[in-house]
């Protein structure tokens, strides 16, 4: 009678192991990517997507002005509403509609229950400190009187800088309903690279014209938790564990493909593989940490 031998009877053990390995290495290389190259090449294309599109808007007339459309539906997360421009840092980017982790990857986001920028009251944009383009990552040091300029389908509306507000600090004065002022503010995270601590404001008062206020449906504070400061997705859970299926099973596939095929021809076919899907699964887990990062 033939005694399998210990190697043969580890090999379940091996395979289970490499597939472990493959994945891990697979999810840190692409939460790297995520947070870095890819996040930021990622938000470029998005921009340039958004800034088509809203010029278009802008040019046809179509261009949102308030919560809704131009025929009245409920605007979408991530519909682009306003081209940003802060000249002192060389800033120029596209606001989305939403302020949740998915929509901020490609952009400052508008916070959806407050007025657009231009009209009467508190605007609020929210755009995240160090990845995806970290677009907001020197608001924080902008002086006062610095020059905030908004384009929306209104028209341009321009903000000076009143000052930088850090958590503690009291907050200004909102506008009264009717006394024709507004206000805008611009939101990120305080602290290290990639390690959000907390939140910071510039608050900006609007010293052109006011712009008139459409009706709003969306109620300030209406807005679900994942649109709040430093709120994850938890909505990604369901794209997470269907990826996370899919980078398994080629961890698996390519640890069997080792014994039988070659190590060689494995890791060149396999490699392109693992490394996609490691990116893809890291993305939809990145939605799950604060928006703002």
């Amino acid at each position: 009678m033939t005694t399998p031998s210990p190697t043969a009877e580890r090999r379940p053990g091996f395979a289970l192991s490499g597939a472990a390995l493959c994945v891990l290495a697979a999810l840190l290389i692409g939460f790297a990517a995520n947070l870095t190259v890819v996040g930021h090449l990622q938000h470029a294309r998005d921009q340039r997507t958004a800034y088509d599109d809203l010029r278009e808007q802008l040019a046809l007339g179509t261009a949102p002005v308030g919560q809704q459309t131009f025929d009245g539906k409920q605007l979408a997360l991530g519909a682009p509403v306003a081209l940003l421009r802060i000249p002192a840092l060389g800033l120029r980017e596209v606001v989305a509609e939403g302020t949740t982790s998915e929509v901020l990857m490609s952009g400052p986001g508008h916070r959806r229950d407050t007025p657009l920028p231009g009209q009467e009251g508190t605007a609020t944009i929210m755009g995240r400190q160090w990845g995806y383009g970290s677009p907001f990552v020197d608001v924080h040091r902008l002086p006062v009187g610095a020059r905030i300029e908004v384009t929306t389908g209104q028209g341009e509306a321009v903000y000076e800088v009143e000052g930088v507000r850090r958590p503690g600090r009291p907050l200004r004065p909102a506008p009264l309903p009717g006394s024709g002022q507004g206000r805008l503010v611009l939101t990120t995270a305080s602290g290290g690279a990639y390690t959000p601590g907390d939140i910071v404001h510039v608050d900006a008062k609007l010293v052109s014209t006011v712009q008139p206020s459409p009706p709003r449906p969306l109620r300030p504070g209406w807005i679900t938790a994942a649109e709040k400061p430093l709120a994850g997705d938890q909505s990604a859970w369901l794209a997470v564990f269907l990826s996370a299926q899919g980078l398994l099973l080629a961890a698996l596939l390519t640890v069997a493909a080792h014994r039988g095929w070659g190590a060689r021809q494995t890791w060149v076919a396999a490699v392109p593989v693992l490394l996609a899907l490691g990116v893809l699964v890291s993305g939809q887990l990145t939605r799950l940490l604060p928006n703002l990062l």
